[in-house]
């Protein structure tokens, strides 16, 4: 035996301590846990959304296309429809974005019958060409996003939104 003995008082301080840290600990690591998860989850990013659009029904008239997907913000699960105008030019799928560049406005193909053959955002009058070039003079800052397409099974499949890419610069 040793002559370092352990006294009462340092007997109860380790034994108080030891058992405080596995509390402490039970406590923090499911908040630690709750914090970290969302970002150790894989994400989906990428992801083609199939839609009910025939590729072969498209022509060179834009139609508005609806499509579904799960969206998940952090531990919150959400089904949300989002649309796209989409029309062929030549052998091309073209999926242009809703949101108006201004504001966040949606533009509906020929929605002025003043100017025909162009996407018009009624909020404040904002209009496209229909390869999503905004016109000058009119309140877009800057062209409609492009959707990412692919097809399958001859269904229209819809991706993430990218910079236009019709628009020459």
């Amino acid at each position: 035996m040793s002559n370092n003995r352990v006294s009462r008082r340092q007997f109860l301080n380790y034994t108080l301590t030891g058992v405080g840290g596995f509390m402490a600990a039970g406590m923090l690591m499911p908040m630690v846990r709750f914090a970290i998860d969302p970002v150790l989850q894989s994400k989906g990013a990428g992801d083609f959304v199939p839609t009910d659009q025939k590729v072969a029904e498209l022509t060179e008239t834009p139609v508005k296309v609806n499509f579904s997907f799960e969206q998940v913000d952090a531990w919150y699960k959400s089904d949300v429809t989002a649309m796209a105008w989409v029309y062929k030019e030549g052998d091309k799928v073209v999926a242009l974005s809703p949101v108006c560049k201004h504001l966040g406005c949606t533009v509906g193909w020929e929605g002025d019958k003043n100017h025909p053959d162009e996407f018009f955002c009624a909020c404040h009058a904002g209009r496209y060409h229909k390869n999503g070039e905004n016109i000058p003079g009119t309140p877009p800052l800057g062209p409609l996003d492009e959707f990412e397409v692919e097809e399958k099974d001859g269904l229209l499949l819809i991706g993430p939104v990218r910079p236009n890419t019709l628009v020459k610069k």
